[in-house]
């Protein structure tokens, strides 16, 4: 009997281990299925109105809108989400190593980025525009920056693209942040900066900002932002654009737009067809 009830603890001993291994086993594929606590998605935390992290550690912005309502029909409540810091060099890095499960972060689905991750969406189309001062009707094209002084951050693809196609006389002003440039803008050091209209719409809503700058209203490029995921995941690519389609649908979306954009005078185009994925 004492060999029989050994065997019998053993096997239940193993049974227990296997079960544990089971539950605990591949939890990093299961975290967009409810099979965590958690789920961990990189966004901005520096963008006003997209993304950004407030001094007593909230997180704000129209992509944390999008992420915590996509969170929500993956299973999610808010206190399950952890945000993480994606600076845009490092986007893809975060998904491919599974340090986050998306990345929702004014990301511009691209060739190049697809050929190591796959997109949900496109959630938003934004273009590159122009911001001056308020009262400044001087600048109404981009060929307007001639002779004026451009700003924009060190290494920023926005005023390369200006500089070298559209405006090839403007003063190329490049800075280590947006801030930064605001502020020049401000005091008149600068004449514009130039990036994504909206995170160009979400510097201007600040409320410390408020009715002293203005998008020109520009189209300077396409920037279809797309939520980031592993590629080759199929299975989250298709629930995460059903989420995105009904947060259209259910009037998130433009309820999103207007608290964090709307404050600019920032005037979105409709949610755009979603294509990766179909």
């Amino acid at each position: 009997m004492k060999v029989f009830k050994a065997g019998a603890a053993a096997a239940v001993a193993v049974v227990l281990s296997l079960t544990a291994t089971a539950c605990g086993g591949g939890g990093g594929d299961k975290a967009a299925e409810g099979g965590k606590d958690k789920i961990v998605i990189g966004i901005k935390y520096d963008q006003p109105g997209m993304g950004l992290k407030t001094p007593d550690g909230k997180f704000t912005g129209f992509d944390v809108d999008v992420a915590t309502y996509v969170a929500k029909e993956l299973g999610y409540k808010p206190e399950q989400i952890d945000f993480k810091q994606a600076v845009s060099a490092e986007r893809e890095n975060l998904i491919a190593n599974g340090d986050v499960k998306l990345v929702v972060g004014t990301y511009t689905i691209n060739d190049k980025r697809k050929a190591r991750v796959d997109f949900a969406g496109p959630y938003f189309l934004a273009h590159q525009d122009l911001l001056v001062r308020a009262d400044d009707n001087s600048i109404t094209k981009a060929e307007d920056l001639n002779k004026k002084k451009l700003c924009s951050v060190t290494g920023s693809t926005s005023a390369q693209n200006v500089k070298t196609k559209l405006a090839p006389e403007a003063d190329l002003q490049q800075l280590g942040g947006y801030s930064e440039c605001l502020t020049g803008l401000e005091n008149g050091s600068v004449d514009a900066l130039t990036t994504d209209n909206s995170i160009l719409a979400g510097y201007a809503a600040q409320e410390k900002n408020k009715g002293k700058f203005k998008l020109v209203g520009l189209k300077l490029s396409d920037e279809p932002y797309g939520i980031g995921l592993k590629k080759g995941d199929k299975d989250l690519q298709t629930k995460v654009n059903a989420a995105l389609k009904k947060m259209v649908e259910d009037g998130s979306w433009q309820k999103a737009v207007d608290a964090n954009l709307g404050p600019a005078g920032y005037k979105a185009e409709p949610a755009p067809q979603i294509t990766e994925g179909s």
